[in-house]
């Protein structure tokens, strides 16, 4: 059964469905990290629920919590009430197939324009770093507004910097299939900066747009 959190309390608080509920002895919650957030509370009590149904049943049911964002990991274990040395286990960058390198750059200017402006420019020093070995980049946004406003901010910055061709080659093959496809973009946003070498995708797109993206 693959479902969404509220339905399965909803589910699981109803009696008449108790006799089927029980039949399930692995629950997989998956961004178990939501905890802390608006869904923690439906989340806190279907693990209670299982907990107890445990202790009254005395038939095991399995309960995992998987999650990618999670630097509390061993309070949620105890709260799954886990073995720490048998059932918890975690997972860092020496574990991934491909070496990530992890900086962190703090920003302490307080007005958001600047701020804004300042997060554009070090993300565009990083940018044109990558650029310059090669290699492209996946640039994370905190909303779908932001990925516009961003990547016409990187591309200002590259026309002011006159560098752009770090991005498209002026008068290339690359160049010239971008503005091709120009035709059939919808997104007003990946429109003004696609012929570039910027391209934006988020899920308010339409799916031709963000299949041309991909």
């Amino acid at each position: 059964i693959v479902t969404t959190p509220e339905k399965w309390d909803i589910v699981t608080r109803q009696g008449e469905g108790r006799a089927y509920t029980q039949l399930v002895k692995l629950v997989i919650v998956d961004e178990i990290h939501l905890l802390h957030d608006d869904r923690g509370p439906v989340l806190e009590s279907i693990v209670a629920r299982v907990i107890r149904q445990v202790e009254t049943t005395a038939e095991p049911v399995r309960l995992v919590g998987l999650s990618a964002t999670l630097p509390n990991y061993a309070d949620v274990a105890t709260f799954l009430r886990v073995d720490p040395e048998k059932g918890m286990f975690f997972f860092d960058h020496t574990y991934r197939p491909v070496p990530l390198q992890m900086q962190y750059l703090g920003i302490t200017e307080r007005n958001a324009f600047r701020r804004f402006q300042l997060q554009n420019e070090i993300c565009y020093e990083k940018a044109t770093g990558q650029r310059k070995q090669g290699n492209q980049m996946l640039i994370f946004t905190h909303s779908r507004a932001e990925t516009g406003k961003t990547a016409k901010a990187l591309r200002d910055l590259a026309m002011e910097r006159d560098e752009l061709s770090l991005f498209v080659r002026e008068g290339g093959a690359t160049q010239e299939i971008l503005r091709e496809e120009l035709s059939t973009v919808k997104n007003a946003d990946l429109k003004d900066v696609l012929s570039y070498g910027f391209a934006i995708h988020h899920a308010g797109m339409a799916r031709p747009d963000r299949e041309l993206v991909e």
